[in-house]
């Protein structure tokens, strides 16, 4: 048997080259939907499913007719869609960081502003409070004492207890973390962007402004919607990492988000009924998401003449 024919064919290769992502995707995306089951159960910790009452969807049902728990969820989506839309409002600032990184001329400081804004993604939620505490902390607070020092204040300001505008903060956060790592699809994207554009604007007479208003921009807009069709469907999912560690006695109520309210209610709260209650609505918010995928992607249709998938 020649060489030839000992190789692999094409379509058997790329398998194996998806293969091991197939595998974390089952893994970590569709084995653990088995648990949903628990969700139809009247459930206990620390004893078997099996023994367990099957209730059918009355934890489903208990959303609507208990009026706590109905304005327990009608709180927490409240804030999960506030703070989920200020950061819709603000997601078109990664291209305008990516388009101002571009035009710096000197490479050295536009590696040294790349690395430095970005290096924030990769830093723990713990850390970046721990960070934060040592800013605004009352006693020992850099900025607490700065302010004490120029005469400003007489005493120091509990920040991270203030409950006022409490959203903007965690978005304000938010986008010191992210800013740089979202900008590396949009630096990608300008980098693909025909330089013979850029040229002809130039023998034109376009200025850099005009240049980045009409060729860059218009290249970047493809980009852009896509990512904001997806943080639209990805509405309900902000995530608890940041919430959970910038709660305190004071701002609970409004910073409890969507899936910090999951985690409270089946691990934080000694309730029996929590972990079939928050896989109830936990189920909810899957399909919730799911279908602000597929609304995302027929106005996707709509807009742009093309489908996200």
């Amino acid at each position: 048997m020649n060489e030839k024919n000992r190789q692999i064919p094409l379509k058997y290769r790329l398998f194996l080259m998806l293969f091991p992502f197939i595998v974390l995707i089952t893994l970590f995306a569709y084995l653990p939907l088995f648990g949903w089951r628990f969700a139809f159960f009247n459930y206990r910790p620390g004893m078997p499913l099996r023994m367990a009452d099957f209730v059918g969807l009355d934890w489903f049902k208990s959303i609507v007719d208990s009026p706590a728990r109905q304005s327990e969820v009608l709180r927490v989506m409240r804030n999960t869609l506030a703070i989920s839309g200020l950061g819709i409002a603000v997601s078109w600032l990664p291209i305008a960081f990516a388009i101002l990184l571009t035009e710096l001329r000197g490479v050295q400081y536009k590696k040294l502003v790349q690395t430095l804004t970005t290096i924030p993604n990769f830093i723990s939620w713990v850390m970046v409070y721990s960070f934060a505490f040592v800013l605004f902390s009352v006693d020992a607070g850099l900025v607490n004492r700065i302010l004490m020092d120029l005469g400003l204040i007489n005493q120091g300001i509990n920040f991270l207890l203030d409950t006022d505008h409490i959203w903007f903060k965690m978005t304000l956060w938010g986008m010191w973390k992210g800013l740089g790592w979202g900008s590396i699809m949009y630096l990608a994207a300008i980098a693909g962007i025909d330089q013979e554009l850029y040229e002809a604007a130039r023998v034109d007479g376009a200025g850099r402004f005009r240049q980045i208003w009409h060729i860059t921009v218009p290249g970047l807009l493809p980009t852009y919607f896509v990512l904001l069709m997806l943080s639209i469907a990805n509405l309900v999912n902000n995530g608890m990492d940041q919430y959970y560690v910038f709660r305190n006695a004071m701002n609970k109520d409004t910073i409890e988000v969507l899936d910090l309210y999951v985690y409270n209610l089946g691990f934080g709260r000694s309730t029996t009924s929590g972990i079939p209650f928050a896989t109830a609505v936990s189920m909810l918010k899957s399909v919730i998401s799911l279908t602000l995928l597929f609304a995302a992607n027929r106005l996707s249709k709509i807009l742009r003449g093309e489908r996200i998938f």
